[in-house]
């Protein structure tokens, strides 16, 4: 009887790992996610015409550009550096929780979770952001965040290299 159980619960174990794994697609990005980022620029898709964009309900997009973003996958926590003091722009340094994002049956997603000094949630209960990711390899990304802009789908477009 006791042999009975103790396989039921291996078996158990079994089932409940197999369905949290993280797939093969996706160790491989976290992989080339690890280290020191430089966001080149951030633009838009599908819409014509100049628009402010807030992101990460941080700053305008503007201010993005050129932050520096640090991604460790041992423990999946970054930060991402605003340095920059124009054009409206603050300083900042904010701290970061990321994964990988299996919707089944969609392309995987680039998750970000902000975080304050002491590492709680920010934006607690809202699932942090999520970016489709075009491409990422050892040395570039691209990530892309989709909007409704008069219902019509359009896309904030990151653009990264590593340092």
């Amino acid at each position: 009887m006791k042999k009975t159980g103790l396989i039921v619960g291996l078996f158990a174990s079994l089932i409940l790992l197999a369905s949290c794994s993280t797939s093969k697609q996706a160790r491989g990005y976290l992989a080339d996610l690890n280290g020191t980022w430089v966001l080149q620029n951030v633009t838009t898709e599908g819409i014509t015409g100049k628009v402010k964009v807030t992101v990460l309900n941080e700053a305008n997009s503007n201010c993005f550009n050129g932050s520096v973003w640090e991604f460790n996958n041992n423990n999946n926590l970054g930060t991402y550096t605003i340095s920059q003091s124009t054009d409206g722009c603050s300083p900042l340094s904010r701290y970061f929780r990321f994964s990988i994002y299996e919707p089944k049956d969609q392309p995987k997603m680039l998750q970000l979770k902000r975080l304050d000094s002491k590492r709680n949630e920010i934006d607690e209960n809202s699932g942090g952001f999520r970016f489709y990711i075009s491409e990422l390899n050892k040395n570039a990304m691209t990530i892309k965040s989709a909007i409704d802009l008069s219902n019509k789908p359009a896309f904030i477009v990151y653009t990264f290299t590593k340092k």
